[in-house]
């Protein structure tokens, strides 16, 4: 079958190929599925390249989240789920026509939801739902989140303003304000205008925010402090710019300031099943009913892996790349 794999680690451009690999046969409660679509996340990316949390071993294919088609199942699997279009997330190697997940955590999908949402319905709305879940905020309460144009960042978004929590929603640039703005998201911010953090500010007012969720890194660790209140909360969730996360000491003393990292698969890992089931439950039914946005910015086939890892690291898209058999 065909795949997009890589043999070394480093820049996914260079690294990656369409290979041809065995077809996978699946073991004691597996099942396999013929992959309809698969996204590349940035998570993805850091992978190929070696620098992530989970590290393959190679050769590997590269992919964690996919919906596809119930091809056959493992021992003690129910047959009955042969056929069934499934979404399934947290799992390695869904870039080739077909791939292998435990049966017990794919979610079958209503025909409601289309394939281009269903690729990507779990990996990052469920970070973004149990994101939102895992810092201390309440209804009326404000969050300050960089990269809010990004995947996650815009679920948040929806998802808090659904809650009755209010969010300023920072972006580096100034064309994604219009582009935030006509998806209906409030209080869009760039970085990259004089004196936005006072406009922040204003929005806050004197108390500060209750908690900031940083994706970029750097020194915007020390701006987003100043925009937190009283015991305030600093969450770090990624670091788009690849610098390490400065911090005042002053600001973090003074303001009893409590800094986490949050990695979301290690979060749903340990989260109570009852609760896990809970919180995806809550985003299928978003998914169906039409107020949870997943766009595609678009989808390229397996044998186009370049051109695909090319655009999935160029600015300005406006939805996940997904690929395609």
């Amino acid at each position: 079958m065909k795949s997009a794999a890589h043999t070394t680690f480093g820049d996914p451009v260079d690294v990656m190929t369409s290979a041809d690999i065995p077809l996978p046969e699946p073991k004691d409660g597996e099942v396999r599925i013929r992959m309809i679509l698969s996204p590349i996340h940035n998570h993805d990316l850091w992978t190929v390249r070696g620098e992530y949390g989970y590290k393959p071993t190679l050769p590997a294919v590269g992919g964690s989240e996919a919906v596809g088609t119930v091809e056959a199942v493992g021992a003690g699997v129910d047959a009955a789920m042969i056929g069934q279009r499934v979404a399934a997330a947290g799992i390695h190697g869904t870039w080739a026509e077909y791939f292998i997940a435990p049966a017990a955590g794919v979610i079958p999908l209503p025909d409601t939801i289309s394939d281009e949402a269903a690729a990507q319905l779990i990996a990052m709305p469920f970070s973004a739902i149990s994101l939102l879940d895992f810092i201390n905020v309440s209804e009326g309460d404000w969050v300050v989140q960089t990269a809010a144009n990004g995947a996650v960042g815009k679920i948040f978004a929806e998802l808090a303003r659904s809650k009755g929590i209010h969010t300023v929603n920072l972006v580096r640039r100034k064309a994604a304000v219009a582009e935030l703005e006509a998806m209906g998201l409030e209080n869009v911010i760039s970085t990259d205008q004089d004196g936005w953090k006072e406009q922040a500010q204003a929005l806050i007012g004197e108390v500060g925010a209750k908690a900031a969720v940083d994706s970029v890194g750097g020194a915007m660790g020390e701006d987003l402090v100043d925009l937190l209140g009283w015991q305030g909360e600093l969450i770090t969730f990624g670091t788009a710019s690849g610098a390490p996360l400065t911090l005042n000491s002053g600001a973090l003393i003074f303001k009893h300031i409590t800094v986490k990292g949050f990695w979301g698969s290690k979060v749903s890992e340990m989260m109570e099943p009852a609760k896990r089931v809970g919180l995806i439950t809550e985003l299928v039914t978003l998914a169906a009913t039409g107020k949870l946005t997943l766009d595609a910015g678009g989808v390229f086939a397996i044998d186009e892996i370049t051109q695909a890892v090319t655009a999935a690291q160029t600015s300005g898209r406006t939805g996940k790349i997904l690929i395609r058999p």
